[in-house]
């Protein structure tokens, strides 16, 4: 399951986009090491673009995106199909929850948004 909130680690703003863009890339060699390939979904976003997706209930005006510490990803079997089923997600999801505290995964959100992988800030995942 995804940390509690509010998070107390004293790693800046800095030190944690720092720590997603390392273990992004240790998720992305782990789905290839269990047959699976990603293509980056949506990584950074505009305040623009968060207002509309929160504005259409696609997503929330503090979107953890806008701080450069979460990514979408597309996930692809070794066939190189689209895998759209959000239960594909959960062993990256149980995988990314391993790699540090301040992980996040989207299958856990009230809200399955099982693409989603992001490090906690301020209490936002």
């Amino acid at each position: 399951m995804n940390p509690p909130v509010p998070d107390h680690d004293p790693r800046t703003l800095h030190q944690r986009q720092v720590l997603h863009v390392r273990l992004t890339s240790e998720l992305i060699a782990w789905a290839e090491t269990q047959g699976y390939a990603l293509t980056w979904g949506e990584t950074f976003r505009t305040q623009a673009q968060a207002n509309a997706n929160a504005a259409s209930g696609a997503g929330i005006a503090h979107s953890l995106h806008l701080l450069r510490l979460a990514v979408d990803f597309q996930l692809f079997d070794a066939a190189g199909n689209y895998v759209s089923d959000a239960a594909a997600y959960k062993p990256l999801a149980d995988y990314w929850l391993t790699l540090d505290p301040l992980c996040c995964a989207g299958y856990y959100f009230h809200s399955v948004d099982a693409d989603h992988f992001s490090i906690t800030y301020q209490g936002i995942q």
